[in-house]
Parts: structure tokens; sequence; C-alpha cells
């Protein structure tokens, strides 16, 4: 379990529900109480990895901005599933090398968690209950892992049996842990969608710190499944790198020997993306790294990505070997373009909805391999 070395209150948060299971299982921790404005006034550690320090230092506040955002993918230029996010923390107690929170939470001293969880269920409620005639896909995995914590914090607790009791809206709790046992009890009623984000071992062995296995990923996701909860796959970052072909379709086969096709709500696919500005830190906090030596190009964007022709030989490998294992199974490209997704699939989706009403409404199929040309 997350072990963090300190514990900040903001005032007047001392009793929230997420604050007490915290401090009952980490009764031994230093516990300081500070204001809300306390992160302009506080002074950064001085040491070598500032954003690694600041993992350790657990901070509980309250949201005053809104929780429902669109998902960065909608960045004009790609095509978008119309994903939605919701963030209860803000950091993570994991340290992928590729994470985009090096750089966009450069400057966060803490790894943050929101004490106002039902301020986050009116939100949802208000937008979700005010349209049932719309699906709506929405995920917690977007500035932390989203079970990481969960054995910690329990926010679980809360948020599958509001989301199971709603039938226009699936939730997606997107992780790297094999930390479920707290799921099991739950009922989803298949509103509620465990999905692992997945690299090979040769690569999650080095560029995913602190995350569980590749194998121990995949039991949990194999328990998660028989207990009832719909799963999902994202195979992104592809990484580009010597015998990734191989590494890859080997994967792809072990997480179908290991879960039934006919449960699993989606997989998908997305290549490296960094900025310019994580490249440079990427090299500096890990100087080993494999992510910087393959053919990277600066796209449209602002975000060096795998070269086209070659991303396009990856998707078509890789949607291949799907096709062949999970024919069934609902597919789709994050965070690419119209011309990437026609030289994948024949062609792109018409529309964001396209992509996601194959993903939300289980008796349509386009998204699904087969529905696509090769």
């Amino acid at each position: 379990m997350y072990r963090p070395t300190e514990i900040l209150i903001e005032r007047g948060e001392e009793n929230a529900p997420v604050v007490q299971r915290a401090l009952t299982k980490l009764p031994e921790l230093p516990v300081r109480i500070v204001e809300k404005d306390w992160e302009q006034k506080e002074t950064r550690p001085a040491d070598s990895d500032p954003f690694g320090t600041g993992k350790r230092r657990l901070f509980f506040t309250r949201q005053r901005a809104r929780f429902l955002e669109h998902c960065p993918a909608g960045t004009p230029g790609l095509v978008c599933c119309n994903y939605l996010v919701v963030s209860l923390i803000s950091n993570c107690p994991m340290d992928c090398s590729y994470c985009f929170l090096q750089e966009y939470l450069a400057n966060n001293p803490t790894l943050k968690v929101f004490t106002n969880s039902d301020d986050l269920l009116d939100e949802v409620a208000q937008v979700v209950d005010r349209q049932p005639w719309r699906q709506f896909r929405i995920g917690t995995g977007e500035l932390s892992d989203s079970l990481a914590l969960d054995t910690l914090l329990g926010f679980s607790a809360d948020l599958v049996p509001f989301f199971a009791a709603r039938k226009n809206v699936l939730l997606e709790l997107k992780t790297k842990s094999d930390g479920i046992d707290h799921l099991l009890g739950l009922e989803s009623h298949g509103r509620v969608v465990v999905s692992w984000s997945l690299t090979p071992p040769a690569i999650a062995d080095t560029e995913e710190h602190g995350t569980a296995p590749f194998t121990e990923r995949l039991r949990a996701a194999r328990r998660v499944q028989q207990a009832g909860y719909k799963i999902g796959f994202h195979f992104d970052p592809l990484i580009e790198y010597p015998n990734w072909e191989t590494d890859y379709r080997q994967a792809l086969e072990q997480v179908f020997a290991t879960v039934d096709p006919r449960g699993v709500a989606w997989v998908s696919f997305g290549s490296l993306r960094l900025t310019p500005s994580l490249r440079k830190v990427v090299r500096q906090r890990f100087p080993q790294t494999r992510l910087l030596s393959g053919e990277q190009v600066l796209c449209d964007d602002g975000k060096w990505r795998t070269f086209q022709a070659l991303r396009v030989k990856m998707y078509r490998s890789l949607i291949s070997q799907l096709n062949s294992l999970a024919p069934t199974v609902p597919v789709y490209m994050c965070m690419e373009t119209a011309p990437v997704w026609q030289k994948v699939f024949g062609r792109a989706p018409g529309c964001d909805k396209d992509v996601a009403r194959s993903l939300t409404e289980p008796n349509l199929s386009y998204g699904s391999a087969p529905q696509w040309d090769r």
C-alpha cells in the first residue's frame, strides 16, 4: 500500500470521510493542518527530483473548480470518442517514465486528494440524469491511477453504486495496479468497466515504476471479470523498440488466454506522444529510458510521435492480431488523426459520436473490429 511521508489536511476538512479513512489506516504518520492557500506559500523541497518527492506528501483539500471535464483527446485535428473525465485525485503514486503528469504537475508539491466527492456525484447526476437519451462514458484515470490508492481512500465504494444505478452512463476505472479486492463485493450492474493499461513485460518492468507486473494485472482482470464487471485494455502508449512486434503480439495472446473476450468492453491503442518539454523531463528523470530512441517526429499538435508510417504499421499489426484473437471486441485508437484512421481502418469515423456510441451502446457495432475494411 502507498505510504506517504506526511499527511496535510486543509483546515475544515479534518472530518471528511476520506480523511478519516486514511488516518485510520495510517495512524503513525505526522499530520499537519494547513490553510487552503497553503500551496501558493509552500517552499518546494530542495532536492534533485521535486516531482518525485511531491508524490510522498498526501494533501487533502476541497475541489473548488468543476469536476466533470472533457478528455484532452478532444484536441482539434484528432478523432475524439467524446470521453469525459472526473478527478478525485491529482498526481499518482506510480511513476511511469512517459507520464504526462511530470510536465502537467511539475509545480505541484503534493499528491492531492479532493475531499468533496459528494459534489462530484451531484455534478455528474445533474448532467447525465437530465439527458437520459444520451449515453455517457466517464473515467477517473486522467490525473491519477483509478485504483492505486483505493485501498487507502475507498472512493470506489461511493462511485460504483452511483454509476451502477444509471443506465445511460459507463464508469471506467483505469489502472496499472492489481488492487481490486475492494471491488469484488460491489454490484456494478454492467455499468462499470475496470480497464488496464498494458505494455509488454519488457517495457512494464523498466518504464512503469511502482506498477503491478504485467501478469498480476491480468490475474486481477480475470478476477474482476469473474465478479461480474466488464473489463477493458489500453495498449497505450505503443512504444517502438527492437522486437516490439513479437512482444506486443505475445502480450495480446496472454490477455485473451486469461480473460473471456465476451466480457471485454473495448481495447484501445495509442502511439507514444511527448511534448518537447516532457521529453526533456523524461531524459532528466529517467536517463536509462528507451522511450526516446525510436523514430519520432514533431506533429501538428506540438507533440513528438512515432513516425506516421511506422505507427500505422504498429496499429495494423496489433489490430490484425486482436481480430484473430477476439473478433467481436470493439477497438479504437486514442489521440489519432483522421488520416491515420483512414490508413489503419480504411475509413475514419464521421464524427466523435460514431466512436462514442459504439463503445457505450451494446447493440451498435461501429468500431468493432469486423465492421472495418482492412
